[in-house]
């Protein structure tokens, strides 16, 4: 899988375990495509972070601008 470098830069929405809808926080993170369906966004000082996100919300977030691949 190839693993691209990208900045958040508006609000980009995940679902928490805890049925939260919360928002991934503006900045760096790298993006992870892990099947036809799914998009991981990793993203914390070390990577510790990480939401799966359905390629269609990856898509929107993109083209509203704000999620910006940088790679």
């Amino acid at each position: 899988m190839t693993i691209q470098n990208a900045r958040i830069t508006g609000p980009v929405h995940y679902q928490a375990q805890d049925g939260r809808s919360l928002d991934i926080p503006l900045g760096p993170c790298l993006v992870e495509q892990l099947d036809d369906r799914l998009i991981d966004i990793i993203w914390g000082a070390n990577g510790q972070r990480s939401a799966a996100l359905p390629v269609e919300e990856v898509a929107s977030a993109r083209d509203q601008g704000h999620l910006v691949l940088l790679d």
